[in-house]
This record gives structure tokens, sequence and C-alpha cells, in this order.
């Protein structure tokens, strides 16, 4: 999606980005493991495919993506912001007759990052996103029957299991966004800044600031 790519949210822990060709070669080594192409359920691509699907990520219209980096490393104007990359959040708009439905996913990628409460800021920044510029009611996430974590964490956020699919071997959690929910969302996110990506870039030492 275009709409996002020059948005940049600003969490406790973390940065969203927009995905862009600077940061293909870092995503490409970490498709590289077979760890994560199982809990992606992806196939390795080679770095020219790699490059193809970002530019669809930037494209299609039922698509939206943010590469999450390490907030702290990232305002550190020392750092390349390819090193300060810790995974990445997606969006699929996946009912062509109901573009308020979507799938969620999420990977953090850098295993240093992993139990830090990194997975549940990202997940609640995405959807409060999606809920007010989307437009978005309802998400799914389809997530491997081996990856518990994962599975533990969307129930800890209210999602309900929907069905499980012992061939695809993952299970399909959901949450419908009622008025509730939406209420619960911005109150948890309100501390959330929106930011011009590319102004932010040049003046990043404000976000610790």
């Amino acid at each position: 999606m275009k709409i996002n790519e020059n948005t940049l949210l600003e969490g406790h822990k973390v940065v969203l980005v927009p995905y862009n060709a600077d940061h293909v070669p870092r995503y490409h080594e970490w498709m590289k493991s077979p760890e994560l192409q199982q809990l992606t359920a992806s196939e390795p691509l080679t770095l020219e495919q790699e490059y193809d699907m970002q530019r669809s990520w930037r494209e299609d219209s039922d698509k939206c993506t943010f590469i999450i980096l390490d907030k702290q490393r990232w305002a550190d104007t020392g750092v390349e912001e390819e090193q300060c990359m810790v995974g990445d959040v997606n969006i699929f708009l996946t009912d062509p007759t109901d573009p308020s439905v979507a799938e969620l996913e999420i990977m953090i990628a850098e295993p240093s990052y992993r139990g830090k409460g990194i997975g549940k800021e990202v997940t609640l920044m995405m959807m409060c996103y999606g809920v007010t510029k989307l437009g978005l009611k309802k998400f799914q996430a389809k997530i491997g029957l081996d990856n518990q974590v994962s599975i533990a964490m969307f129930k800890k956020l209210h999602f309900q299991e929907a069905s499980v699919c012992k061939v695809f071997k993952e299970v399909t959690l959901e949450m419908t966004v009622d008025e509730s929910v939406r209420t619960r969302l911005l109150d948890d996110m309100a501390d959330v800044k929106e930011r011009d990506y590319r102004q932010t870039c040049s003046n990043r030492q404000e976000l610790v600031s």
C-alpha cells in the first residue's frame, strides 16, 4: 500500500517504518533461516525476488507492511537503519468483497529481541493503525500449531480460536473490533506518535529527547 510510504509510527520500544529497498538485504539474510521459513510458512527467495516482493508490498492495494526498528538504536544517527531492524509486521486484506477484514502477521526475526514484549506492542500498534487508517473491523491471525509463543500472545490480546487446519498444521485466531475493542486499542496506543518518515530520518535523536 502507498498509504504508509512516508509514515513512521513511534512506540515505547520500537519504531515502525515503511519497508523500502534499503531494508531488503537484511530481510533477505533473515529469510535464509530455516526456523523463520518454518514459522512464516515461507519459501526461500533469491535477492532479486526479494526486491520484487518489496515492490509488491509497496504497490499492491491489499497489502500493508512496516519494518520494526529498535527505537533506542535508531535514535543513534551513527547506526545504519538496516542495523536497527528487528522484524516486520504485515496486514493483508484477504476478502475482496469486504475490505474491513484483514490477516495480521508479525515476525520478530532477531532472536535477542524475543520475549521482551515487542511482539505485543507492535501487534497493538498495527491493529490501531488498521482500525483508524484502513477502516478494519476484523483481524485474523494464522499461526503454525507448533508456534505456541505466538498463539499465547494473540490469545492474551483477546483473539479467539476460530478454526484449526490439521493439513496445514495451523490455527486461525480472530478478533472482531466492536466499540469496546476500538476504545481499548485507542487507549492502549494513546502514546504512539505518527510522524513524517523522511523528515524524522534526518533528525532521529528527537525520538529519545
